[in-house]
């Protein structure tokens, strides 16, 4: 009797480990509970033909949002009756004439007009860094106008393909990525397809005029963001599908190390708010052309680099940046659409 309840019991024992391995964990679970639905969207459409407005950033009031758009400009949201209003160019839009009409797409106007994937205000001084994919590191002062050009070369070699920036808001230093010394934003298929590991992340003092390379040789870095207690930075990775944490301060300073594996391909990352981060992915790593319209459009990772939630939407969108602001509300950035999308959570 003794050992046929033993084995009831070991035969108990086994099948509730076996329903636990198949059961996702709590928090798993709860990530998959909260996925956000970004299918159906409002939206801030963009003036004109314009398209991509690649970065989203708000100004130290709140006012905004302040994209940056194919043409090579910054444009402003001033609310339903102001609408958008140009807020900032780089020198050459104005020296290459390229607010002209022209039948050329922008595309192939880049090198001259500007292409700013990147953006980031200082809150406290007002001024707004631009990270100009042809340009350099750019910067405007409160009110917008022309920006001036800060960094075209970084440890004796020039910037190919600026690309994310972000500001600590207490030192003012700027942070930003050079995706590749080899290819331009234009090739930037190519940086992927190659392998390209000639990227760096540098620092820009504003008190100094200085530019520092943090670190050389990596992999497509593109979006970056410097964490809630100023001691490392996380930097997308677009081709590895990675993130990778680079130590500002503490006993790794001036190391790197993974940060998170993603199940895509990352462009902006920016802070979630609550200590986390959103990470906009641009296309999925296995992403089947037919089937569901619907894909991963972006994660929400924890302050240690966890999985904690995921946003699907429909397979024409495929952001570059996400921004949340008060009252659930997600405003999503794209290279390629004529609007600024906007998920309510």
């Amino acid at each position: 009797m003794g050992r046929r309840r033993t084995s009831r019991l070991l035969a108990l024992l086994a099948f509730s480990l076996a329903v636990l391995l198949l059961v996702p964990s709590t928090a798993a679970a709860a990530a998959v509970a909260k996925a956000v639905d970004a299918s159906k969207i409002q939206r801030l459409e963009l003036p004109g033909s314009l398209i991509g407005p690649e970065s989203v950033a708000f100004d130290g009031h709140g006012a905004g949002p302040y994209v940056s758009v194919a043409d090579g400009r910054v444009l402003r949201w001033g609310g339903k009756g102001a609408g958008w209003t140009t807020y900032t160019y780089s020198p050459s839009y104005v020296k290459n004439d390229c607010a002209e009409p022209s039948e050329v797409p922008p595309v192939a106007k880049e090198s001259s007009c500007g292409r700013p994937p990147g953006l980031r205000f200082h809150r406290g001084s007002g001024d707004l860094y631009i990270a100009d994919a042809y340009m350099g590191l750019m910067r405007v002062g409160p009110g917008g106008g022309e920006a001036t050009v800060l960094v075209t070369e970084a440890g004796g070699a020039p910037l190919r393909f600026t690309n994310g920036v972000d500001v600590d808001q207490v030192t003012g230093d700027v942070y930003f990525t050079d995706s590749s010394k080899t290819y331009q934003r234009s090739q930037h298929q190519m940086v992927t397809a190659t392998g390209d590991s000639t990227g760096r992340i540098m620092r820009y003092d504003p008190r100094t005029n200085h530019v520092t390379v943090l670190m050389s040789d990596v992999t497509y870095p593109n979006g970056i963001a410097i964490n809630a207690d100023r001691t490392h930075l996380v930097v997308a990775l677009t081709g590895p599908c990675k993130l990778l944490r680079y130590w500002l301060q503490g006993p790794k300073g001036g190391t790197s190390e993974l940060f998170a594996e993603l199940p895509g391909y990352p462009d902006n990352v920016r802070p979630d708010g609550k200590g986390g981060y959103w990470v906009a992915l641009h296309r999925e790593k296995y992403e089947f052309p037919f089937g569901v319209n619907k894909h991963l459009v972006a994660i929400r990772i924890s302050a240690e680099g966890e999985k904690l939630q995921e946003m699907t939407g429909s397979k024409n969108v495929r952001p570059t940046e996400l921004v949340e602001r008060r009252k659930g509300k997600i405003y999503m950035g794209s290279v390629e659409l004529p609007y600024v999308g906007i998920v309510s959570t």
